[in-house]
């Protein structure tokens, strides 16, 4: 079952994290990323852009009984808290601020990209008009459009975490944000899987 790769795929993901999330601070020596940095940007940005994902997937638990869903949503919402949480504490760690006068995706060469009107802050983001209507569906049509901002997401999540693999100096955060890539890839083929069963496609 595809889901079982997207599962242990994702616990790698854990379980790495949790083993760096100690010693991110001494990676590089006793040199700590700057506060324009792709480090610290990515930091800040994937924060906020996993804190939306965790939103999602606990208000579509709520909104449908289909325990493959559920199951994923579940997934998503532990991972990416779990990670959310890393992120926060390494900036903790290196002594910068979680927010920045020069807007998300900066560190990327892309501020402004998204317009940040009704709440979508960078590429993949749901707005807030998105976001209440999810919670106003309920069953296949709650699991659909679930399915179809989640993509969106982990589209521009992915993009985001490549931009770390490639830019990002700490090893640790680059290792992590490469994970993310491939954990988000997976669950992005299992996400069109779920949507071709209930007669759907991604939105884009």
């Amino acid at each position: 079952m595809r889901y079982a790769g997207v599962a242990v795929a994702v616990a790698g993901v854990l379980v790495a994290a949790g083993a760096i999330s100690y010693s991110v601070a001494g990676d590089n020596g006793s040199d700590v990323p700057t506060v324009n940095s792709a480090d610290a940007g990515f930091a800040r940005d994937m924060a906020v852009h996993h804190q939306q994902a965790v939103e999602m997937s606990y208000i579509v638990r709520d909104r449908t009984k289909d325990e493959e869903v559920r199951r994923l949503a579940y997934d998503i919402a532990q991972t990416q808290a779990n990670q959310r949480g890393m992120l926060i504490g390494w900036l903790d760690l290196w002594g910068l601020p979680k927010v920045s006068s020069d807007g998300p995706m900066s560190w990327m060469g892309m501020s402004g990209m998204a317009s940040g009107e009704d709440g979508a802050l960078m590429p993949g983001m749901a707005t807030d008009t998105e976001m209440k209507k999810l919670g106003t569906l309920n069953g296949k049509q709650a699991e659909i459009f679930y399915l179809q901002l989640m993509t969106d997401h982990h589209k521009g999540g992915v993009h985001m975490a490549q931009g770390c693999a490639d830019k990002c100096t700490v090893a640790v955060e680059k290792r992590l944000a490469q994970g993310m890539v491939e954990a988000q890839q997976s669950e992005i083929q299992l996400m069109a899987d779920l949507l071709e069963s209930r007669g759907a496609t991604p939105s884009t």
